[in-house]
């Protein structure tokens, strides 16, 4: 039905173009055969059209049309002509509903071609060809659709009117005799009763160039056993990894050739080697692809490794598609001459235009290639980072594969540190993370328990950002684990719903959201890490803690470490191996219930206990006796081994200063009624009291010198290294944002003690040489004991011999037993004066050593206990006389 329609419509077309010509399929009265009129052919020449695939070479743009008619009628000068086509084509235009036309542009293209063939017919004719014969000129004839023969014979050889066949003219012919067959010819044709043929009319000069170049492929063609269709045909076939008939795959050349047997031109080997370089990175891909997925264990590749596949596994789905395309191009014959094979509306494939269509494939391919040999060995965050790499291109197009490529590769990293962020798992099977767990106790879970690989870290996760990731997977261990605490849930809620509330949350976690993934990680960071603080301070009360350290470890305690040290005092005398532990804890309880200690939290007061260190023959209980705080969960995470060991070695200074200290107040108190007595007995002039006068004065004098030593020495460690670092501890404390803020002010606080109390590696020569004097003072302490003991002796015999010589007068025996006595005492004193002189020679001598290597100490605050101790230079200049002359003690002499 619709035939019908489209038939009649184009007959009324043909009788108002050629309305004196238009008696079409009228029969004869006499033999009933069709008159081959003008109008006849005209009508069957356009159903062929109609009928046909030929497609027009331009596009269908209705508005680019009538704008080139009006400027076409504008260039011939008729303007008016311009404005009446513009108006009519805005009535076309407006027209809808029934009766419209909707293929506006097919009208306005008709009607300027035949405006153009009548212009040019008119122009190369000079007027003599009928309007019809204009029409169907050109291409028409020899490139066109040729007339329906009615005979049997070749369409392309025209039938003779006469009995004897001759020969049609050939092409060669036609162009040589001017390539125009007048209206004259044509017309006693058609009175002889031609009935077929070849409908040739006139033609432009272009059909001589197109001839030209036919004939010329025709030659060039005869010396060649393959196509150029064939070749084509195999090049598509490379390029899906399959061998074709003359291009196949040569394992030497490790590409796709030409077979060496066939005739073809170098040129065309060349071209056909480089087209099918896309089939060679193909089969790369493709390879690399099978490997991973089908024959290696997933263990190798990881799911990043799997994720790659499936994103090469996706482009080269698009490829499939192009050859795919390209495969139903092959078969289109590939057309002689410009124009020649019109039906194909350039649809067909050669090598040439093949290079077109595989340029940009190519370049994917080879892209991909690239990443191939690159991530073959890589894993995880690496393979990840390899790719990344390579995302510094300038070229859109390589920008634009890769950013797509990097989306599906990085989707699992990106999954994973989700996880850990808010959950605190690590999901990775196949170690790809750049977070790895160990497993561990729980007191070291912080430290050790969760580590950063590096060699897994994308390069494009800054390093800070990784950090802060670890930490806060950390955080949310450490309060499942270590404080059973289920808070952090609700934290990690919170910061989700304030990332996705925000600007930089929409877009959700991806390759290419650096910035919502660093506004996730920053959220759920701080609240996680400030409930972590929280759970520190208020239910394990880290404060108390440190303080009770601070008060029974470093001795702030005054009152507490008065009593134990007078309370142990006499134990600590004894051989350390003859020492009961259990005594001694004892002795402990008893000390905290005689001073203020008592008041503080039993919680606190059940940790502290006394800890007996190895030892060896000959060590006192002094040697061997310490005290030790227990830290409990989750607190061991600050409070670690070495750190307790530390606190350990500070105490065993701290214990060592105080004891030299009380050693010197014990003297003191010894040494103050024994001097009263020697003063009295000086007055009487007794020799030998005289004597022990002296020798007590050289002792008291020593033994202040000591006492100032010690005094400031333990002004210093108490006050300038103690107390100031516990306040910067405090303040390091208020402003710590998570736990390794919390851990690293610890740190730097302990640390800070060490190193300013002269425990430190820099400090151990400085640190032997103060052992040593504290020793000397201890020694000291021996002399001056036994020294006021004999005066003492000295002093309650010589009063009993007072009461004797009141009921003996005078007699020999009393005599020579106080000869006797004088004897004994100046020996003694002799004896004690030597070695009194012998401890301050060395003492000053160490004492010396100690204040001139205090300048040289890398502390500042070093320096400055330097200046108390030698306020008035005095140790600096015997220091400087002492090492241009040989050591000699300078004392006052004792005056018999």
């Amino acid at each position: 039905m619709e035939g019908d329609v489209v038939a009649d419509l184009v007959k009324q077309l043909v009788k108002r173009i050629l309305p004196g010509q238009a008696n079409v399929s009228e029969k004869s009265s006499s033999n009933g055969d069709h008159r081959d009129t003008v109008g006849e052919r005209a009508y069957q020449y356009a159903m062929r059209i109609i009928g046909s695939r030929i497609a027009p070479s331009l596009a269908s743009d209705e508005v680019a049309m009538a704008e080139a008619i009006k400027r076409q009628l504008v260039l011939e000068g008729r303007s008016s002509d311009a404005l009446t086509f513009a108006d009519l084509h805005r009535r076309f235009a407006s027209l809808s509903g029934p009766g419209s036309v909707e293929n506006r542009w097919a009208v306005l293209y008709l009607l300027r071609a035949v405006s153009e063939d009548q212009r040019r017919e008119g122009v190369e004719t000079r007027g003599i060809a009928t309007p019809f014969t204009s029409t169907l000129s050109g291409p028409a004839a020899l490139g066109g659709l040729q007339a329906l023969p009615k005979s049997a014979e070749h369409p392309k050889l025209q039938v003779p009117h006469s009995d004897s066949p001759s020969p049609s003219p050939s092409p060669k012919n036609t162009l040589r005799n001017g390539g125009i067959r007048s209206s004259k010819s044509q017309s006693a044709s058609s009175d002889h009763g031609h009935q077929g043929g070849v409908l040739i009319l006139s033609k432009d000069a272009d059909n001589v160039k197109s001839v030209a170049i036919r004939e010329f492929v025709e030659i060039s063609q005869v010396d060649l056993e393959v196509t150029e269709a064939a070749l084509v045909r195999d090049v598509v076939y490379a390029c899906q990894g399959i061998d074709g008939r003359y291009v196949k795959f040569d394992k030497d050349q490790d590409g796709y050739v030409v077979d060496s047997n066939v005739k073809v031109p170098k040129a065309t080997r060349v071209l056909v080697r480089r087209l099918c370089e896309v089939g060679w990175l193909f089969r790369r891909v493709r390879n690399h692809i099978s490997e991973s997925l089908e024959d290696g264990p997933l263990e190798a590749i990881g799911t990043v490794g799997q994720a790659f596949c499936a994103a090469l596994q996706e482009e080269l789905g698009d490829y499939y598609r192009l050859m795919a395309v390209l495969e139903t191009q092959v078969y289109h014959p590939i057309p002689f001459m410009s124009g020649g094979v019109a039906n194909n509306g350039g649809n067909y494939l050669s090598l040439r235009r093949l290079s077109v269509w595989l340029a940009e494939p190519l370049t994917r391919m080879r892209l991909m290639a690239v990443l191939v040999d690159d991530c073959k060995t890589l894993r995880g965050g690496a393979m990840a980072g390899a790719i990344h790499m390579h995302l510094q291109h300038g070229d859109p197009l390589v920008r634009s594969f890769l950013k797509r490529l990097m989306r599906r590769v990085c989707a699992p990293i990106y999954e994973m540190i989700r996880r850990w962020v808010l959950e605190g798992e690590v999901d990775d099977l196949y170690g790809e993370f750049f977070v790895v767990a160990q497993p561990v106790k729980a007191e070291a879970l912080w430290r050790q328990g969760y580590q950063l690989q590096t060699s897994m870290l994308p390069s494009f996760i800054p390093e800070p950002l990784a950090k802060r990731i670890l930490r806060t997977g950390k955080s949310i261990n450490f309060l499942r684990v270590c404080c059973e605490d289920q808070g952090w849930a609700r934290a990690a809620a919170a910061a989700v719903a304030t990332v996705r509330a925000s600007a930089n949350g929409g877009g959700g976690l991806g390759y290419g959201e650096t910035e919502a993934l660093e506004s996730l990680v920053v959220e759920a960071a701080g609240r996680i890490d400030l409930h972590l603080i929280q759970i520190v301070y208020n239910r394990y009360k880290f404060r108390d803690q440190c303080l009770a350290i601070k008060r029974y470890l470093l001795l702030g305690q005054g009152d507490f470490i008065q009593y134990l040290m007078d309370l142990v005092g006499p134990e600590l005398s004894l051989p350390a191996n003859t020492l009961s532990a259990f005594k001694l804890s004892g002795t402990l309880e008893s000390a905290i219930r005689a001073s203020n200690a008592q008041y503080d939290d039993s919680d606190i007061l059940d940790r502290l206990r006394v800890k007996m260190m190895p030892h060896s023959d000959g060590d006192r209980g002094w040697d061997v006796f310490s005290l030790q705080y227990d830290a409990r969960d989750p607190l061991t995470t600050v409070f670690t081994e070495d750190v307790m060991a530390r606190y350990l070695r500070i105490f065993n200074f701290l214990w060592r200063l105080k004891r030299v200290e009380h050693a010197l107040s014990a003297t003191w108190q010894t040494m103050k009624p024994n001097c009263l007595v020697a003063r009295l007995s000086a007055i009487k002039g007794d020799g030998v009291k005289s004597e022990l006068t002296v020798v007590l004065r050289r002792c008291q004098t020593l033994r202040n010198e000591m006492n100032h030593f010690v005094t400031n020495l333990q002004y210093y460690i108490m006050f300038e290294v103690l107390e100031f670092s516990w306040a910067n501890f405090l303040e390091e404390m208020e402003v710590a944002h998570d736990l390794d803020e919390l851990i690293a002010a610890h740190e730097k606080y302990l640390g800070s003690i060490v190193e300013k109390a002269l425990l430190g590696e820099r400090s151990q020569l400085l640190c032997k040489t103060l052992f040593s004097l504290f020793d000397l003072i201890l020694r000291f302490r021996g002399l001056a004991d036994r020294l006021f003991e004999n005066a003492r002796e000295m002093d309650a015999s010589q009063n009993s011999t007072k009461q004797r010589a009141k009921k003996e007068f005078h007699s020999a025996t009393l005599s020579g037993r106080k000869s006797s006595m004088s004897s004994l005492s100046g020996d003694f004193l002799a004896t004690i004066g030597e070695e009194m002189d012998g401890v301050a020679v060395e003492y000053s001598s160490l004492l010396e050593g100690f204040i001139a290597q205090l300048p040289a100490q890398q502390h500042v605050d070093l320096k400055f206990l330097s200046f108390r101790l030698d306020f008035s230079e005095f140790y600096t200049r015997q220091h400087m006389s002492m090492s241009t002359t040989p050591l000699k003690f300078k004392r006052t002499p004792l005056k018999m």
